[in-house]
């Protein structure tokens, strides 16, 4: 499809169907993250992705509780994609303590986004979820202690046959040309 397309088809999903996802799919987003580009082709990052039932069923409830509830629809997810933020090599680690910006985790922002988009073109929907229990969830996937989850992506199939109109800044708002 036309690359505005997908980006206009690409949305946070937070209802999907009971329809397990084909690996092959998945294998397609996996390829798609590991394409994208990273600070230094450090490629910080090791996607697990988990679709086992009970696993996935656990995996979602390390994503919300009593007092933050919003991401309770991810029990409806099928699967899921977490990210770990693995080390980076030295010239992006160094360029990052130099700069003070965390290139690692801008890396995994664009692999994370490059899963997403191609999670579309598959008939897809994701939703990046920020906020989960990372010490559950690293002790469910037998995630040393050492490492950081960055995030979690709900993934499956969904029934909107039309993406949500998207509220966004006008371009006028967020652009200049040649100064501030």
């Amino acid at each position: 499809m036309d690359f505005l397309e997908l980006l206009y088809r690409r949305e946070s999903i937070r209802n999907f169907l009971d329809r397990k996802v084909e690996r092959t799919k998945i294998e397609r987003c996996l390829e798609a993250s590991r394409l994208s580009p990273s600070a230094c082709n450090s490629q910080p990052w090791r996607f697990i992705i988990v679709d086992e039932p009970n696993l996935k069923s656990e995996i979602a409830k390390a994503t919300f509780s009593k007092l933050v509830s919003f991401n309770r629809f991810a029990q409806t997810a099928p699967a899921f994609a977490v990210i770990v933020a693995e080390n980076r090599n030295l010239g992006s680690k160094f360029g990052g303590m130099v700069k003070d910006i965390p290139y690692h985790l801008i890396d995994i922002g664009i692999a994370a986004e490059h899963f997403c988009l191609q999670a579309v073109e598959e008939g897809l929907g994701t939703c990046m979820l920020g906020w989960f229990n990372e010490k559950r969830i690293k002790n469910l996937l037998d995630i040393p202690k050492k490492e950081r989850i960055a995030l979690v992506i709900a993934l499956g199939y969904h029934d909107n046959k039309e993406p949500r109109k998207k509220i966004r800044k006008d371009l006028d708002s967020i652009r200049t040309y040649n100064k501030y």
